[in-house]
């Protein structure tokens, strides 16, 4: 029973209920307004929770609606103090509504807003402060501005979101306390929550935008943050950063011109110049340097990129008015694509990206050239996003697509929207100015569009030939005479007024028809519009300086008709034209002077586009809509001339950057004195490490705080501090070792470390995977002996590997029970050496086999590796045979079989494709002749590499065969009919996210490094429970690699399994790290572009660990 219901029971009455959500007062139910809202005030009386619930509910669906419920105040305030939490959420967002207009009453309930800022529930303190907020009094500041500070400070960031909300309340309450509020607004700016930072920077927007030192230290921070923020707190933060950056960084664009410049006077300088044109060029140099951008401007370019592909149109607006106002020109083009992503949207989203572009297009006219059929016009359009989109069209027109676009002008002009038409007309007018070879052209059709049937047509054409005919008047009298005709036809006052213009303006080439014109329009003088009037002034003034015979007496009865006329405008017009030219003796000086004044030669007018000066606006603002400043609108600031200081966003670096950081400066220590001893040797991989690891310090000194590990940090120590150590022992080897050692030719020493390093491998291998099947071994040989073709870098630090081993044993002369440290050590001393310098050792001594694999074992293979690679990546198969998928039953397939598996192989045909093994199996008494694929039923960018036909399969036998599957990275099915010489049968194949994915191999620091790019959105992090049977590593390695066709990732930690593949169709990159954690626990997180196969991934291998 509801609550509704049993209250209708409990006061006796109907059980006709009005419907859930329904005013009884509003539907004409009771007839009196007194008892206005009668049963929901006795349901708040009530004591039980659930009609109170009943009651709460209906009344915020009152007010849903829009209707006023101001009226239920007190009896809701009073329930304030419930207990149920539901009802004192609905109460809440009750108050919140009416707190300001009922402010006494909600005075009352203070204390129990104090009291719900206690609450241990924080939706309960939040709204309890969101309340407090919205009370208008004065006399509350105090007890407002505690709350705040307490809530800034409170443990829930969703509380502390309501903080930064209240705080612009509080400012517009009480100006005067905003310098506490700063302070609240800088604590809350170094909040590290990705729900507070949209917040506090609207704060901080709307308190104190010019407080630009409070965005120093949180700058990095920020930008990081910005992808995993929500998406109104993009916007925000986005525009806040724009203006931030265009006060701290140089302009990217400031020196393109004079980089031009030097670079074309360096190339074609002479070498016999003067010692004074030397000086002067070495005096420009430093005028002339080149620009490089700051890598904290580099870094708000790079993190708010792939914001461009948000589904909020508001935030790709930001993110392109960021690029258009801050990147450089050649970076601004990738905004393109994503406004022309967002003219799919709405008509009002539609609306203001072509406002936008609109803008954009006349600087940056290149950008958008690529996308110009985007823009092209449909017929369920709106005018207004007609006209713009005409607008764009109009500023994308150059002389190689211009012909393009003047057939689609053309086609425009038919259109039954006249706003529409007209606009078209002016657009071929601007086309026409801008492009002179076209000029002629336009003006052609423009003429021939003054025979048209529609005089808004004929009106509009005639004011943009007017525009034209400026240019070259000389040449176009036949169409001055030809418009001088219509003017007895056309009604539009603006044409009419345009003709007759025109005729004044060149009466010289029409001398026989200016006259009659004149003594016609003096005819219909007093009936004509007040703008014809004018020029019909003007017409008569400039035919008096020019043909006084024929026109003076015209010229006085006009100018005496313009003297009693209703508007003072034409009045006033008469007086002055008599005085100028009709001279007398009171006329003055003036008179001598009024051909010049009439017959001045004008200038052209340029036709240009209305949104030429709108960029001084920012771009996605209000203000640039309007064309107008608006209320609240923050200039774009001008780009300061010197470099502003960049140490001020230096936040203080933690104890791991700086080990790093030391690391690295050690490794260029050993790296120039190893050169400087021997000048012949090459070391390829110890130059390659050194370049990653400096790569990977400077990046952590760069980027943001978080990114990085304690682990690495402890490892690059202990390095630093050994390597440190040995330096002078490492001399010593070198040397030793080149004395015992003859040289050979370095080809024959690389092609046998080649050959000794691929069998020693797959012995260690054999020897620590015996667990493996026969064919797994196999492969996995394969895939190593495959990988040392294919990667130079992975070879030579496999050479080093095997050579370190085989050397390591004759040499010894340390006791065999030594520690891990001084095994390293001596490592570490011998990778130093040139190893192509060795004889390689003999096939006939190779490393014993281990029957296990031991720690002590993963220990000195670890240390035997010049990079962090442990052993040479190799792809995990899963165990035991592949599991096979039934296609068709053999009942439905009337005694034909059929299974598949994913084969986990490269398919040859097409690296594109995922290969699928199929097996038929005949159950019949007969041969099945002719299996072969027909009329496969693709979505869209699927694809199918057929099997060649099979002409017959005897009763009793099976084949396989193999086919090719591009699932464009998609779970969805490749439907398609399988045929037999008799029969069809229906069948699709559907893979498993994993085996869209094909083994990628990187070594450690690599995985890092591509780890960082895919970090926010691209990263999906989950915690699990393991399974009772996942009881080691190699157990979670077997599961996961069997989930997903992935190649396990060496790693220098404990407890943490990487692995790294690529998506088969794209080659998009899947990272995979399984942390164990104690108590049976792990992190599982997974890195991906493609972010549906991540989240399908990681259910799967949630799936697999949970088991």
């Amino acid at each position: 029973m509801s609550a509704s219901s049993a209250f209708c029971d409990e006061k006796g009455g109907s059980s006709s209920e009005p419907e859930y959500g329904h005013d009884p007062a509003s539907g004409g139910i009771f007839s009196s307004d007194y008892k206005r809202h009668d049963d929901l005030k006795e349901m708040l009386d009530s004591n039980k929770d659930s009609l109170k619930l009943e009651a709460m509910k209906r009344i915020i669906a009152i007010i849903a609606r829009g209707k006023n419920a101001s009226d239920l105040f007190p009896a809701v305030v009073k329930n304030v103090a419930c207990k149920n939490i539901e009802v004192k959420k609905l109460v809440y967002v009750y108050l919140v509504r009416y707190a300001e207009e009922q402010q006494d009453l909600a005075l009352l309930s203070i204390s129990t807003f104090q009291r719900g800022l206690k609450d241990p529930n924080q939706l309960i303190r939040a709204s309890a402060l969101r309340v407090l907020s919205s009370i208008r009094v004065t006399i509350i500041v105090p007890i407002m501005m505690l709350a705040i500070k307490e809530a800034a400070s409170d443990m829930s960031p969703y509380v502390r979101k309501t903080a930064a909300h209240a705080i612009p309340k509080l400012h517009s309450l009480d100006p005067e306390q905003k310098d506490q509020l700063i302070e609240v607004i800088e604590k809350l700016l170094a909040d590290k929550t990705t729900l507070v930072a949209g917040s506090v920077v609207m704060a901080f927007e709307e308190v104190c935008p010019d407080r630009i030192d409070l965005i120093h230290k949180n700058y990095r921070k920020l930008c990081n943050l910005l992808i995993d923020v929500e998406e109104w707190g993009q916007v925000v933060i986005i525009n806040m950063l724009t203006r931030y950056a265009r006060t701290q960084f140089l302009n990217p664009n400031i020196n393109e011109s004079l980089l031009e410049e030097s670079g074309e006077k360096s190339f074609y300088a002479s070498d016999d110049e003067d010692d004074e044109d030397k000086k002067t060029e070495t005096a420009a140099l430093p005028k002339r340097k080149l620009y490089v951008m700051d890598p904290d401007h580099r870094l708000l370019l790079r993190n708010t990129k792939p914001l461009l592909q948000s589904r909020n149109a508001a935030v790709v607006m930001a993110v392109a008015q960021l690029y258009f106002h801050l990147a450089p020109k050649a970076e601004v083009g990738v905004i393109a694509k994503a406004l022309v992503r967002l003219m799919r949207s709405h008509s009002e989203v539609q609306y203001v990206v072509l406002q936008n572009v609109a803008t954009m297009s006349i600087k940056r006219r290149g950008m958008f050239e690529p996308y110009l059929k985007s823009f092209y016009i449909r017929s369920t359009d709106p005018t207004q996003i007609k006209i713009l989109k005409l607008e764009v069209l109009t500023n994308l027109a150059n002389e190689t697509n211009i012909s393009t676009i003047l057939r689609e002008f053309q086609t425009y002009i038919k259109s039954m929207d006249k706003d529409f038409v007209a606009a078209s007309i002016q657009a071929i007018g601007r086309c026409a100015t801008n492009i002179g070879a076209v000029r002629d052209t336009c003006l052609n059709g423009l003429v021939l569009l003054l025979s048209n049937r529609d005089e808004l047509v004929v009106a509009e054409s005639v004011v943009v030939i007017k525009k034209l005919l400026q240019m070259q008047p000389e040449q176009h009298s036949d169409i001055i005479k030809h418009m001088a005709k219509l003017i007895y036809n056309i009604q539009v006052p603006m044409a009419r007024a345009s003709i007759l213009w025109l005729i004044g303006e060149y009466c010289e080439h029409v001398p026989k028809i200016a006259p009659d014109v004149l003594r016609k329009m003096s005819k219909t003088f007093n009936n004509e519009e007040d703008i014809v009037k004018l020029q019909i002034i003007n017409l008569a003034a400039k035919l008096y300086l020019t043909n006084s015979k024929q026109s003076k007496l015209l010229t006085q009865y006009i100018l005496n008709l313009a003297k009693y006329d209703q508007n003072y405008d034409i009045r006033d017009r008469a007086r002055f034209i008599r005085q100028l030219i009709v001279p007398t003796d009171k006329s003055g000086a003036l008179n001598k002077y009024a051909k010049k004044l009439f017959l001045a030669l004008k200038p052209a007018p340029v036709l240009e586009s209305p949104f030429k000066d709108r960029d001084h606006f920012q771009l996605g603002s209000l203000s640039h809509l309007l064309n107008a400043k608006a209320a609240g609108y923050q200039e774009l600031p001008d780009w300061p001339e010197s470099v502003p200081d960049p140490s001020v966003r230096n936040v203080e670096i933690p104890e791991w950057s700086k080990c790093t950081s030391q690391k690295d400066r050690k490794e260029k220590k050993v790296e120039k004195s190893f050169y400087s001893d021997s000048e012949g040797e090459s070391g390829p991989t110890e130059s390659a490490d050194s370049e990653s690891n400096s790569g990977s310090g400077s990046e952590s000194d760069s980027g943001s705080e978080e990114s990085g590990s304690g682990s690495e940090s402890e490892e690059s120590q202990e390095e630093s501090d050994e390597e440190e150590n040995n330096e002078e022992e490492q001399k010593k080897k070198k040397k030793r070792v080149e004395k015992t050692k003859p040289k050979k030719p370095v080809e024959e020493s690389t092609e046998s470390d080649q050959n000794s390093s691929a069998e020693d491998r797959k012995q260690v291998r054999k020897a620590g995977n015996d667990w493996k099947s026969a064919s797994e071994s196999e492969r996995e040989s394969e895939s190593s002996e495959s990988e040392e073709e294919s990667d130079d870098e992975s070879e030579e630090q496999s050479e080093s590997d095997t050579d370190i081993r085989k050397k390591k044993m004759p040499t010894s002369k340390q006791p065999p029970k030594q520690s891990k440290k001084e095994s390293k050590k001596e490592t570490q001393e011998i990778s130093l050496l040139d190893l192509d310098d060795f004889e390689p050792a003999p096939a006939s001594t190779p490393v014993t086999p281990v029957n296990f694999l031991s720690s002590s074992l993963v220990s000195d293979l670890k240390g035997l590796s010049l990079t962090d690679t442990i052993l040479a990546p190799t792809t995990m198969a899963p165990c035991g045979v592949m599991k096979m998928y039934e296609l068709l039953h053999r009942i439905t397939g009337e005694g034909l079989a059929v299974e598949y598996c994913f084969s986990r192989q490269p398919f040859s045909p097409d690296p594109n494709m995922v290969a699928v093994q199929i097996k038929f199996t005949n159950n019949t008494n007969s041969e099945t002749k002719n299996l072969h694929i027909e009329e496969p039923r693709l979505q869209s960018g699927i694809r199918i590499g057929e099997f060649p036909e099979i002409e017959g399969l005897p009763a009793g036998e099976s084949i396989t065969v193999l086919m090719g599957i591009d699932f464009c990275d998609s779970t969805q099915a490749a439907s398609f009919q399988l045929c037999t010489h008799t029969r069809k049968f229906f069948v699709s194949i559907q893979p498993p996210v994993g085996e869209l994915i094909t083994p990628v191999f990187l070594t450690e620091n690599n995985f890092k490094k591509e780890q960082g790019k895919l970090m926010g959105m691209n990263e999906i992090s989950e915690k699990l429970t393991l399974g009772e049977k996942c009881v080691n590593e190699h157990i979670i390695v077997e599961r996961i690699t069997a989930t997903a066709n992935l190649s396990r990732v060496p790693c220098g930690l404990d407890k943490e399994c990487r692995f790294a593949g690529k998506t088969v169709s794209s080659g998009s990159l899947v990272l995979i790290t399984v942390a164990m954690k104690e108590g049976g626990g792990a992190q599982l997180m997974v890195n991906c572009e493609k972010m549906v196969i991540g989240t399908m991934l990681v259910k799967d291998i949630l799936q697999a660990l949970s088991q």
